[in-house]
């Protein structure tokens, strides 16, 4: 049903990956924005041209779809006005693109009444492609082969699960998580979209991201991906993560597992959260009430 979003979705993706590597295996700029937390990040000319092809090519073929891209301004009104927006992110992880480490993909989305319904991650550097729609599984496709099925893993012990992580030094309250919960290992890479990917190809089990700074550009591809695979992509205190609401951080961090254990790990992060002083953020616009 959702066939033709699907292979848009998959040939923008491709081809803003060949622009990508382009601008990666050369010399250019790396330049501060001011993200849409109102903190300065990294940028550059491959994220600007990524999400040019993207943004047209999804326009010209679902002219009646809401868009919504890392790298343009976001039209707040059209956008929560669109029962179908497409959620974008030309490059999910520009600071590992910057420092050529890999670890960068491209991510889009597709939700409806708020809701992510198609859902494609490609990961340049690697040439892993990674696809999902809503009720019809998850596929991966490495190096061009053909589609394979993907299915998360059946841990379900907390101690003997794999946790996926950045590849930056931890936070107190990361090392504090680590601690509570004993995990089995980590494995520290780059960019959302390849930790959770991580849970998906059953390297790891679960990821925590304490921090609210993650955007629905962040999250709306790679949860659908995960929860066909198998796994659940929640906040922190279990609930269900929407993409029709004018506020685009998930500030109440963010919390993918591969399913067998996702209740456990919310009531083990209670207390932790308590512990940090944190409480939930209850978002005061979806598109539904902007319209009431």
């Amino acid at each position: 049903m959702l066939q033709n979003e699907l292979e848009t979705a998959i040939a923008t993706a491709l081809l803003a990956g060949k622009t990508i590597l382009k601008h990666y295996a050369e010399e250019f700029e790396t330049e501060q924005k001011i993200g849409a937390d109102n903190r300065s990040e990294p940028v550059t000319i491959a994220d600007r041209e990524a999400s040019r092809i993207i943004v047209d090519g999804l326009a010209s073929a679902f002219p009646d779809d809401g868009i919504l891209s890392e790298e343009e301004k976001d039209d707040l009104e059209l956008r929560i006005s669109k029962r179908r927006v497409w959620i974008i992110d030309p490059i999910d992880g520009t600071a590992g693109f910057v420092k050529k480490d890999g670890d960068f993909g491209v991510q889009i989305g597709l939700a409806e009444d708020g809701v992510p319904i198609v859902g494609v991650v490609y990961l340049p550097f690697h040439d892993v492609l990674s696809y999902a729609v809503k009720g019809e599984g998850s596929s991966s496709v490495i190096n061009g082969r053909e589609p394979v099925r993907i299915t998360t893993s059946d841990v379900a012990v907390l101690s003997e699960m794999t946790l996926a992580m950045s590849r930056d030094h931890p936070s107190s309250r990361m090392a504090r998580i680590i601690e509570h919960f004993a995990f089995r290992g980590t494995v520290r890479r780059g960019s959302v979209g390849l930790k959770v990917g991580l849970i998906t190809d059953q390297t790891c089990d679960i990821y925590v991201h304490p921090s609210p700074r993650t955007k629905l550009w962040d999250t709306c591809a790679p949860q659908l991906i995960l929860e066909e695979a198998g796994g659940r992509f929640t906040d922190l205190f279990g609930y269900e993560i929407r993409y029709d609401r004018a506020d685009l951080q998930n500030r109440n961090g963010i919390l993918a597992t591969n399913g067998a254990a996702h209740a456990l790990v919310v009531e083990h992060l209670k207390p932790l959260l308590a512990e940090f002083g944190r409480v939930p953020f209850i978002p005061n616009q979806t598109a539904s009430q902007a319209q009431d």
